[in-house]
């Protein structure tokens, strides 16, 4: 079956200037154009553009949808169970959120006495849930289950100071990281600075011995996630920069 642009943005919902300027950018060009000049679709374009849709609602551009769905390797199939689990994460996140909400009004109509700390338990839950979903694995591989719910745990009881402090520490750490790569010298004084300060934000999740410091530095080197994490925030190199920096620490000191 063939459907004329006008029938598809009234199926889809989406206007018929935004169809066109989906096939002049190339994200959704439409089978065919008639003897007539007019663009016809066929159900291919239509299941396209329900892709397209939702990756929309998960915020992504235009130009990183385009660059996903016009790779030759792209799957519908998987696509969808990727789209499925990143809404149950997001409806996680926001009946986490609708609880905070609700404890708060009950509060302030002197139904509830709410703490300083239950306020802001919602963003730490989805905080550690994000960290759960993307690196639970490995971690409770190398550091047993005990080890990370007592960090958890240890992260949800911080104050609103201190859950303040955890997020401009991580920020401040990026940054240094950034500068002290500049220097290309992983033993030198911003190095040094560098793995202090990261000493410093993983003391917010627990205690961690020196060992155990390295050990989570090569983590970042080998795993692909964590990887990415620091070279999105800090650039490319910037994981193997901080291992270098951790494990040249630990060894200067035994010097």
């Amino acid at each position: 079956m063939e459907y004329t642009i006008n029938k598809v943005a009234k199926i889809s919902g989406v206007s018929t200037r935004t169809l066109r300027y989906y096939d002049e950018i190339g994200l959704l060009k439409p089978k065919r154009i008639n003897s007539s000049g007019y663009r016809i679709y066929s159900q291919n374009e239509i299941d396209k553009l329900q892709q397209i849709l939702f990756y929309k609602e998960l915020d992504l551009p235009l130009n990183c949808i385009s660059e996903i769905m016009n790779n030759r390797d792209f799957d519908s199939k998987n696509a969808l169970y990727e789209h499925k689990e990143n809404l149950l994460k997001r409806k996680n996140k926001i009946d986490i959120m609708l609880k905070t909400i609700d404890k708060t009004i009950r509060s302030l109509e002197g139904e509830y006495v709410m703490n300083n700390n239950e306020k802001f338990e919602c963003f730490k839950d989805g905080l550690l849930k994000q960290n759960e979903d993307k690196y639970g694995k490995e971690i409770r591989e190398k550091y047993g289950d005990d080890k990370v719910d007592e960090s958890y745990k240890i992260f949800k009881n911080l104050s609103k100071d201190e859950f303040e402090e955890v997020k401009q520490v991580s920020n401040k750490l990026n940054e240094l990281l950034k500068e002290a790569m500049k220097t290309e010298n992983s033993q030198g004084d911003l190095a040094i600075e560098v793995v202090k300060l990261h000493k410093k934000w993983l003391s917010y999740f627990g205690n961690y011995t020196n060992e155990a410091h390295i050990g989570l530095s090569q983590m970042y080197v080998y795993d692909d996630r964590f990887k990415k994490y620091y070279e999105k925030n800090a650039g490319e190199g910037s994981a193997e920069f901080l291992r270098d920096a951790v494990v040249n620490y630990y060894n200067n000191l035994d010097k």
